[in-house]
């Protein structure tokens, strides 16, 4: 009997079963790599456990993983939008390394990648790369005002919850645009230079400003 989920209509766009089933994984996988990887490692799980582990768990599926999630489905609504046919896949291996090198104290997340296949010109494959980085830095704009409710009412989680989108969306929105490799930034640059800069330079700015400087995200209980 076959453990993969129906494929399933959601707002429009189609996901298939392995689709949904990678989609879930991956943002689970993730949730946990980025649990441990914000109490540094192995060395904090006493504080995952002290925590109940469900809190900082939930902190992390809702920050990191929604923060990668949004942008994989981003490419996959731009690529359907020009007539391609695109599907998330989870790479298992990758996700695995992600949870290993989190109990290590660092993270090195690769969760997989929408695979789309049609005609496409130059700025249609550029407008797709994009979309993944413009996805994360809203989410930063979104996550922004959660902070600053967290401060208002007093509350550490509310504030964690905020600090720590803001932080992983524009560190996320930087690193996938760095113009390497398979990431989005070579695509973009490969169709303009400019916009490319236009996402690129702001996105680093506020990475190295707000996450390697002010260590945005790094505080809190867990």
């Amino acid at each position: 009997m076959s453990t993969t989920p129906q494929g399933r209509r959601i707002a429009g766009l189609y996901f298939s079963g392995t689709e949904l089933r990678d989609l879930l994984v991956a943002w689970l996988a993730l949730g946990v790599a980025f649990m441990f990887f914000f109490v540094g490692g192995s060395a904090g799980i006493g504080r995952i456990v002290a925590a109940g582990v469900i809190p900082p768990l939930a902190v992390a599926l809702s920050t990191a993983g929604i923060a990668f999630l949004l942008h994989e489905l981003a490419h996959k609504v731009v690529a359907v939008r020009y007539d391609q046919v695109a599907e998330f896949r989870a790479d298992t291996s990758m996700l695995f390394l992600a949870v290993m090198s989190s109990l290590l104290g660092f993270i090195f997340a690769a969760p997989g990648a929408v695979h789309h296949r049609g005609r496409l010109t130059p700025r249609e494959h550029g407008h797709i790369a994009l979309a993944g980085p413009v996805v994360n830095l809203v989410l930063a704009v979104v996550f922004l005002p959660v902070m600053v409710a967290g401060g208002l009412v007093g509350s550490p989680i509310l504030s964690l919850v905020g600090a720590r989108g803001v932080a992983i969306n524009v560190f996320l929105a930087a690193f996938n645009l760095i113009p390497y490799g398979p990431l989005d930034g070579k695509t973009v640059m490969g169709w303009s230079t400019p916009v490319w800069a236009v996402a690129f330079v702001p996105s680093v700015l506020l990475a190295v400003g707000l996450v390697v400087v002010g260590g945005l995200g790094f505080g809190g209980p867990f």
